[in-house]
């Protein structure tokens, strides 16, 4: 029996409540218990069920059942696992409107986003059906009369990989998608302040035909099921999306031994506006890239540097339209934007924020929290390049601007700190959109936009920021081994 807020559970209002499981899935089987973690709406406190507080020994059962299972499925033909993934793409697109409906209940973002995301997550799974086809080796001249040589690519093996609660479904996707259409098995663990998103696609996988123990969902305590998935030599590779101080220690950990590692790990974005650039479009690109997802991405503008020329026109028109956001619990309306993730996200924030005006910044919009949980959209100008704004990434909806003179300087500041995972450049001089790039120290740049995910494109940072890249066909590639066949022909 659920232990569930029966408010909150009716507010949820599932076409299909069985997408909601309050169970891992383990070797092709739900596996419950007592309750175990509870999971909260963020918007309103309250409990919308609870998932199993699974251990080590629960981690090490779900790698023994794809270890189990990856064998027969590598075996198969690109083909056949392409036929599968799409399925399960269709049905994620099929159940769309309730998977948007869960992750707002879970997450917190506003439905409209929410739904956004389950379509990007299915993109995934979609782009990956059709590449798992494209896994090509290669023919290398022989070094003797006699040699061929050719190159092929084999699955790595069994995955493992954690997840976080910014982007609950396109996370899961991002990593699993690839690693099944190259033929790996997955054990995957979600956040446990968002669990529900991912045991939903688990639902769909095992609908979509994938077999048992070929994609598992453990959920519980980060310290165990990680220690199982870092030491446990069934597991071939290791993929994390979070934050740098835990990517650093547990890839360093799989590393010690020997496993292929992924990490996408914290940003501190630069979005940089120079005189020339379009007014309209680089406030577009600083509402898209600073306010969605309440700031809580990690491709998000973190840092805003804006030439003195620009400066005040675009601190103005940023203000205004950050001012006219409203925030709300997604489920009882349409909100511009929802809640941070909980009580600490909301402190952090703030402390940024007070910072920032501690040191001399003018708060233009925003700086105050509404029911605890939902922070204003925030603008604050003037603020100083040393400010916590600037050197740390916030993880929420502020945007703290940095005035500079010339673009030497810009890229001096941009290029600060440690971090190299995104950054954005505005400007109409055909020269500078060329000559910027090569030298900021970032994996992705957008230039005069704000958006940069897609499924086609390589995601990942450098530095600080990760190792490897997701999307795209970069992105299966870090689930393949290459292996080198030198065989001799004998001669008439």
């Amino acid at each position: 029996m659920s232990l569930a807020d029966p408010v909150e559970r009716a507010r949820l209002a599932l076409l299909r409540p069985a997408l909601l499981r309050e169970a891992a899935f383990v070797g092709g089987e739900w596996v419950g218990g007592d309750a175990g973690i509870a999971v909260v709406n963020p918007a309103t406190g309250r409990t919308l069920g609870h998932v199993p507080d699974l251990g080590r020994g629960d981690a090490e059962a779900a790698i023994a059942a794809a270890t189990a299972a990856q064998p027969a499925w590598a075996a198969r033909p690109a083909r056949e696992r392409g036929l599968l993934l799409r399925r399960w793409a269709e049905l994620i697109l099929e159940h769309r409107d309730d998977l948007a409906r869960l992750m707002t209940a879970e997450q917190g973002k506003p439905l409209a986003e929410a739904a956004g995301e389950i379509t990007y997550a299915a993109a995934f799974v979609d782009w990956f059906a059709e590449e798992g086809r494209r896994t090509y080796g290669d023919i290398i001249p022989g070094h003797l009369a006699n040699a061929r040589i050719r190159v092929e690519k084999r699955p790595v093996g069994v995955v493992a990989a954690i997840t976080p609660w910014n982007f609950p479904a396109a996370m899961v996707t991002r990593k699993a998608a690839p690693a099944l259409a190259a033929g790996c098995a997955v054990v995957l663990k979600p956040s446990e302040l968002t669990p529900f998103s991912a045991l939903a696609l688990a639902v769909l996988a095992e609908e979509a035909g994938l077999p048992a123990g070929l994609f598992n969902i453990v959920t519980g305590a980060p310290a165990p099921i990680g220690d199982a998935m870092v030491e446990d030599p069934r597991v071939a590779k290791f993929s994390f999306t979070g934050s740098t101080a835990v990517g650093r220690m547990l890839g360093g950990r799989a590393m010690g031994n020997v496993k292929r590692v992924s990490l996408e790990l914290g940003g501190n974005a630069p979005f940089l506006v120079f005189d020339d650039a379009d007014l309209d479009i680089a406030v577009e690109g600083a509402m898209l890239s600073k306010f969605r997802n309440a700031g809580q991405t990690c491709v998000c503008a973190n840092r805003f540097l804006v030439q003195a020329g620009i400066h005040d026109a675009f601190v103005a028109r940023l203000a205004d339209r950050a001012d006219a956001l409203g925030c709300g619990d997604g489920l009882a309306g349409a909100p511009d934007q929802g809640p941070l993730i909980d009580a600490r996200a909301v402190a952090k924030t703030m402390a940024h924020v007070r910072d920032a005006l501690d040191g001399g910044g003018r708060l233009l919009a925003g700086g105050s929290v509404i029911d605890d949980v939902f922070v204003r959209p925030t603008v604050i100008a003037g603020v100083s390049p040393d400010a916590l704004l600037c050197r740390e990434e916030t993880f929420g909806p502020v945007a703290g601007v940095v005035r500079f003179g010339s673009e030497a300087e810009a890229v001096a500041l941009a290029n600060a700190g440690s971090a190299g995972l995104a950054a954005y450049l505005f400007t109409r001089d055909a020269d500078r959109a060329i000559r910027l790039p090569e030298a900021l120290r970032y994996g992705m740049v957008g230039i005069n936009t704000g958006l940069i995910s897609s499924e086609v494109a390589p995601f990942g940072g450098c530095r600080q920021s990760g190792i490897g890249r997701e999307g795209s066909h970069y992105g299966i590639a870090e689930f393949l081994e290459l292996q080198t066949v030198v065989q001799a022909v004998g001669g008439a």
